[in-house]
């Protein structure tokens, strides 16, 4: 009898320890366990130890038939996933319960809503999904993969735009479709550079060429337009971004098409034409007949290694700090944004000392920061939660696959305040939710001089700034050292690999021979 799939996840995460990225880089993958499947407790559980399983991150797959029933208080069947029998039958309240306290507890498990990701599934005869990339962003079916790229939204404002007005207006829309264009024509050449490490994957990723174009610098663009994060205003024009920016890439795959022909699953995909298309179990189109190169176009990634590399914000995260201390050569110097500071200077209420207690302090709310400042430079932790997720959600409506996006807790938001979450989650038709409330476990990546241990007692300031230090200050001169560390083992790896090919090949034999015999 098999011991189920927690027992086989720890198999994989050691085998995962082993061989780390990098030989430094904790490994990526994710679990996602269906909300029907037997041993569903056990699966939400496997992560309250946070020293377990720590190469794993796992989400739930609510099925609407749990959701249906979380909501009307009833219970829910289990199923076999081998038989495809009812096994069982558990409380959805209960059961919801739990993820909820798990992810208030250490923001695991997140959730992804499988129904909702599989009402859109572009080539539904190839199979269903399952499963997630280790971040959410992307659904995959088996031996499914997709590259990924991302347009820096911050590099779209118009130089010569005042906040204040039409903020359509200070976007150069012209600028950002060539960039699509351009990126998506690069991500399909990708599909065809790539070598694969199994014949199934290569046929699959040549059958349906997904992709997954996305932004960064999202919370970049909105400051330098003037505009909240957390503001219907804010919202809005992430709905008009993602939805540009969407259409444009669907335009950029038609023009592939036509020179290039529409991947070989077309036909029978949600955009063939009507006579062949994969419909809605009701009968309708999913979506209108596009003769496209790729099934799938828009991701929306979290970019944290590539966003640091460009220097803007993450994703569609909001900013996570204005300033930090930065240690330079054994010196704390305050590191600030640098569009806080170009403004302050404009504004004239510029202060080498007001820097300095923003960096330590990990806010902006002192007396000389104007009010709208504030209100436009807002970090992850100032914004409430629902406006998280009411972002998230504006840029779903315009996103093929799914978004990586979490939505941030303070130390002391209550199991109720997640759960509220979730729910309007689904109910925005989010494809999925991730959360994590500040300090709920040690040794979090990000933290600012607010950030409280996980114990009874805060934690003194200089603990906090010496945190922030270690894991966000250094982020940059983290990841250039461990490169160049990285470049340093590969050579001295192919220096040994030539001596000792050199001291294996044999000598030869000298055209004469010299000396005397006795």
């Amino acid at each position: 009898v098999a011991s189920g799939p927690v027992s086989f996840m720890t198999l994989y995460d050691a085998s995962t320890e082993v061989v780390k990225q990098g030989g430094t880089r904790r490994g990526a993958n994710m679990g996602i366990l269906r909300v029907d499947h037997p041993d569903i407790r056990s699966f939400i559980t496997c992560k309250d130890d946070t020293s377990q399983i720590t190469n794993f991150n796992i989400s739930v797959a609510l099925t609407g038939a749990f959701m249906q029933a979380v909501e009307a208080g009833e219970s829910y069947d289990l199923v076999s996933p081998k038989s495809g029998e009812v096994v069982g039958q558990e409380d959805a309240r209960e059961v919801f319960d739990m993820i909820v306290h798990g992810a208030w507890k250490t923001g695991e498990p997140g959730t992804f809503f499988i129904d909702r990701a599989n009402a859109f599934n572009p080539v539904p005869k190839l199979g269903s999904y399952e499963a997630t990339n280790p971040c959410g962003e992307q659904p995959l079916l088996p031996y499914d993969v997709c590259n990924l790229g991302s347009v820096n939204l911050a590099k779209f404002v118009k130089e010569d735009y005042v906040p204040g007005a039409d903020p359509a207006q200070g976007v150069d829309w012209d600028s950002l479709a060539q960039a699509v264009h351009l990126s998506t024509h690069f991500l399909d050449n990708v599909i065809d550079v790539n070598q694969y490490p199994l014949p199934a994957i290569t046929e699959l990723a040549q059958t349906i060429r997904r992709i997954g174009l996305g932004v960064m610098g999202w919370a970049d663009m909105l400051i330098a337009l003037g505009i909240a994060y957390d503001s219907p205003e804010g919202v809005e024009m992430g709905r008009k971004v993602m939805g540009f920016l969407n259409e444009e890439a669907r335009n950029a795959s038609e023009r592939l098409a036509e020179t290039r022909d529409a991947f070989p699953a077309w036909e029978e995909s949600i955009w063939g034409p009507d006579d062949s298309c994969a419909r809605h179990p009701a009968g309708h189109r999913i979506r209108p007949m596009r003769r496209l190169r790729n099934c799938n176009l828009t991701t929306v990634a979290p970019t944290g290694t590539i966003s640091i590399f460009a220097g803007c914000s993450g994703g569609i995260e909001p900013i996570f700090a204005v300033a930090f201390m930065r240690n330079q050569a054994g010196a704390l110097m305050p590191d600030v944004n640098p569009q806080f500071v170009a403004r302050a200077k404009a504004e004239g209420w510029y202060s080498e000392d007001l820097m300095t207690r923003i960096a330590e302090d990990g806010h902006i709310h002192f007396p000389e920061v104007p009010a709208e400042v504030q209100e436009v430079f807002k970090t992850a932790h100032d914004i409430p939660p629902e406006w998280h997720v009411r972002m998230q959600a504006a840029f779903q409506e315009h996103t093929d696959s799914a978004i990586s996006k979490t939505t941030n807790f303070p130390r002391e938001a209550s199991e109720q305040d997640v759960r509220k979450i979730y729910e309007l989650a689904y109910e925005l038709d989010c494809k999925g939710v991730t959360v994590y409330r500040d300090g709920s476990r040690s040794g979090q990546v990000l933290s600012t001089g607010r950030t409280e241990k996980s114990g009874e007692e805060p934690v003194r300031s200089g603990a906090d700034v010496a945190q922030l230090e270690e894991m966000l200050a250094d982020a940059r001169e983290l990841l250039h050292v461990r490169s160049l560390e990285l470049e340093q083992i590969h050579i001295e790896h192919e220096d040994r690999d030539l001596t000792a090919a050199a001291s294996r090949h044999k000598r030869q034999r000298p055209t004469m021979l010299r000396g005397r015999t006795l």
